[in-house]
């Protein structure tokens, strides 16, 4: 049995992963902290979980925490989360950091857009980045792993096949996308407070989302070539799901069926990457590990449309599928649809 601790347990991501462990036949949910919430019942935290789970919520005290678990979620926001995975790691605990701390490539890129605060910078670049249907792996012999943003798993699943395969510009790539408002997490902010995003649809961070930098390196430790997107997040007035819509150059002229094609052999065999013939929707994904995506071919241009649950596949139910590479377990386990 597999003893779980996480932290920040008061979040959405936090929760999502609760409920998904709690129906995993291996594992054993041990610790739940939070800074602010100590003391309290996690199911008064989050009333779904009443009389499914018996814990309450603890202060992050690492020699306290690292005696009951194995293994660390950790919820924590940047810099904090990599400050707490260092003291586990010595402890001798397995770490999924949910955090962009060690997404990066390089220590200077996360400087650029994080800030110049990082607790563990020598470990920038040299952590695995937890896209099991990419790396895992190396992820199954890793004792951190780098959870994968939500905005980045549905841009880099559907772009990664075709670059590695030298069949599209990597300099030519668009991804606009949109999300829902749970992933601006928990914590309460204005612009997504329901007068203010309810009956509205808005762009933000256009040229300055964290998760550009993220989608570039991983395409291009996947592809070994040079990659540059322009990423646009949008949100949406829904509580959750990603769609992303891609725009590429082909290097070559290309039929629509081929490139289905290739993402069918791609992702043959993987249980989560669902390669569909019609326009998929947010809601054919909700509450699943599952990503559903196309292509079309439009006046010469590839056209790539994916959808994700940004709280599972985009973050829970992605660091569930690494714990499950990282013990061995069937990667279905707890997250079958």
């Amino acid at each position: 049995m597999v003893r779980v601790g996480i932290l920040g347990a008061t979040g959405y991501t936090a929760f999502e992963a609760i409920k998904l462990l709690l129906r995993h036949p291996h594992v054993e949910i041990t610790a739940v902290t939070s800074r602010q919430e100590a003391g309290q019942s996690i199911a008064e935290i989050h009333h779904a979980l009443t009389g499914r789970i018996d814990l309450t919520v603890e202060a992050s005290d690492v020699p306290t925490i690292a005696a009951k678990t194995d293994l660390i979620f950790s919820c924590l926001p940047h810099g904090a989360s990599a400050e707490q995975a260092v003291a586990y790691l010595k402890a001798g605990k397995r770490v999924v950091d949910f955090s962009a701390d060690y997404r990066l490539n390089d220590i200077a890129t996360f400087r650029r857009w994080y800030g110049d605060h990082h607790p563990d910078a020598d470990r920038v670049g040299k952590v695995v980045y937890g896209l099991p249907e990419l790396f895992r792996e190396r992820i199954a012999s890793a004792d951190l792993v780098a959870n994968p943003g939500c905005y980045p798993t549905s841009a880099i699943l559907p772009l990664a096949p075709l670059l590695k395969q030298g069949l599209i510009d990597p300099r030519s790539i668009v991804v606009d996308s949109k999300s829902g408002v749970s992933g601006a997490g928990r914590t309460p902010k204005l612009n997504f407070h329901y007068p203010e995003c309810n009956e509205s649809f808005s762009a933000y961070g256009v040229g300055t989302h964290r998760h550009m930098p993220e989608i570039d390196q991983i395409l291009e430790r996947h592809a070994s070539v040079a990659v540059e997107t322009i990423f646009t997040p949008h949100l949406t007035p829904m509580d959750r799901g990603i769609l992303s819509t891609i725009y590429a150059v082909p290097l070559r002229p290309l039929e629509q069926d081929e490139v289905l094609q290739r993402l069918r052999e791609a992702y043959a065999g993987e249980p989560f990457v669902q390669v569909v013939d019609h326009l998929p929707a947010t809601k054919d994904v909700a509450h699943t590990n599952l990503c559903h995506l196309t292509a079309r071919v439009v006046r010469g241009r590839i056209v790539l449309i994916s959808c994700i649950d940004n709280l599972i596949k985009g973050a829970a139910g992605a660091a569930v599928q690494n714990l499950n590479c990282m013990y061995g377990f069937p990667e279905t386990t707890a997250l079958a649809p």
